[in-house]
């Protein structure tokens, strides 16, 4: 069984920054990918980005330039960085993971990018 918890959410105003974390724990497993989602009210959850174990990461084309995905494969973390953020950003965000046991998801961690 694999745990992923976020954290590092909150309330910015527009072209503010955030760091989302995301720490993976268990054991018996080896991780693949890593990356994240989110989902706006309303909304279906869409792909944010995504790295692998190599160090290839990939962005959604809203996000490029903007955010900044990375790893740590000893730690089993990713972090996502946010910079400037706007408003139609704001959603909840969640951890994804690919893993040699079955894929994982996080509880999620609210972002919102208001005045």
């Amino acid at each position: 069984q694999v745990q992923l918890v976020e954290s590092g959410g909150g309330l910015v105003q527009p072209g503010g920054s955030l760091r989302l974390s995301c720490a993976a724990s268990g054991s018996g497993f080896s991780i693949s990918r890593m990356g994240w989602y989110r989902q706006a009210p309303g909304k279906q959850r869409e792909w944010v980005a995504t790295v692998f174990d190599v160090g290839t990461t990939y962005y959604t084309g809203s996000v490029k330039g903007r955010f900044t995905i990375s790893r740590d494969n000893a730690k089993n973390t990713v972090s996502l960085q946010m910079n400037s953020l706007k408003p139609e950003d704001t959603a909840v965000y969640y951890c994804n993971s690919g893993t040699s046991v079955g894929e994982y998801w996080g509880q999620g961690t609210q972002v919102t990018v208001s005045s």
